[in-house]
């Protein structure tokens, strides 16, 4: 296989995993998605307490439908750590099923927008009926891959992710895009599996398969300075449980500066990633 098929391969990988998985909910079956045991062999193996409904309050989870609390497969709650304000306009990048954009949809309220983004039609089709389900008004979802956001510079005041950022092949491109679609003074809330710094590819790989998000994370160091090259300033990783040997789930923070325009140059913070703040491990 060569180098420039294989992302592209990746990707059909992924999008075919996950539209089987928004299938598998429509019939009420399980299905595991990320982490560890997120493989063709355990495609019907539950989702553990490490991904996934368990890691949203009841109280987040009530009215909400069913469909979209199952099809939650993430490895964390990027809406509880993204401190959203009544009128925001906020943008989750792999959307899924919804349940990040309905829970965003709550805290913004009428005079805010919550847009889902997913390059997976089963997924779309699954998150549109549960925003019907909701009677949600104030959402939006699109089809388009993460690496190119079909959304104007400036669009969004919050970006926030739940454990998809690991499933892309080009992440320099996810950053510069969420840097891109940002309003200046707007900040990231992400949620993503990253790898202790001494772990290799090779390693990361052994824990855990791509689609189940866990091959494809990046260090602690490599997530810092992607985001610092692509312009964020004020950026921190905090680890809130592990999932596999030296892989954890974290919250990712940071802020595109204020007065800055949709794009950034990276000759503009030459050694950035040097001085990059935040994290652990």
């Amino acid at each position: 296989m060569s180098e420039q098929s294989r992302p592209e391969e990746l990707r059909e990988d992924v999008r075919r995993h996950y539209a089987d998985a928004a299938l598998a909910v429509t019939r009420n079956a399980g299905r595991a998605c990320c982490g560890p045991q997120g493989t063709e062999a355990a495609a019907d193996v539950a989702v553990d307490e490490d991904f996934g409904s368990a890691l949203y309050s009841a109280d987040e989870r009530g009215g909400l439908p069913a469909e979209a609390v199952a099809a939650s497969l993430g490895c964390g709650n990027p809406t509880a750590v993204a401190d959203l304000h009544e009128g925001e306009r906020v943008l989750d990048l792999g959307s899924g099923g919804g349940i990040d954009v309905l829970l965003s949809a709550r805290r913004v309220g009428p005079t805010g927008r919550a847009y889902g983004l997913d390059m997976t039609d089963e997924m779309l089709a699954l998150a549109l009926a549960n925003a019907r389900r909701a009677g949600a008004a104030n959402v939006e979802f699109l089809k388009g891959v993460i690496e190119a956001i079909p959304l104007p510079a400036g669009t969004v005041d919050v970006v926030i992710s739940n454990c998809v950022i690991n499933l892309s092949t080009d992440k320099p491109a996810v950053f510069a895009e969420m840097f891109r679609v940002l309003a200046p003074g707007g900040r990231i809330g992400v949620s993503d599996i990253v790898a202790d710094d001494g772990l290799s590819p090779g390693e990361r790989a052994e824990r855990g398969s791509y689609v189940g998000c866990v091959a494809g994370a990046l260090t602690f160091q490599e997530y810092r300075a992607g985001l610092a090259a692509a312009g964020f300033t004020g950026i921190s990783l905090t680890p809130t449980h592990q999932v596999a040997e030296g892989m954890h789930s974290v919250v990712v923070r940071a802020t595109k500066p204020a007065g800055t325009t949709g794009t950034h140059d990276p000759a503009e913070t030459a050694g950035a990633a040097a001085v990059a703040s935040g994290g652990c491990c």
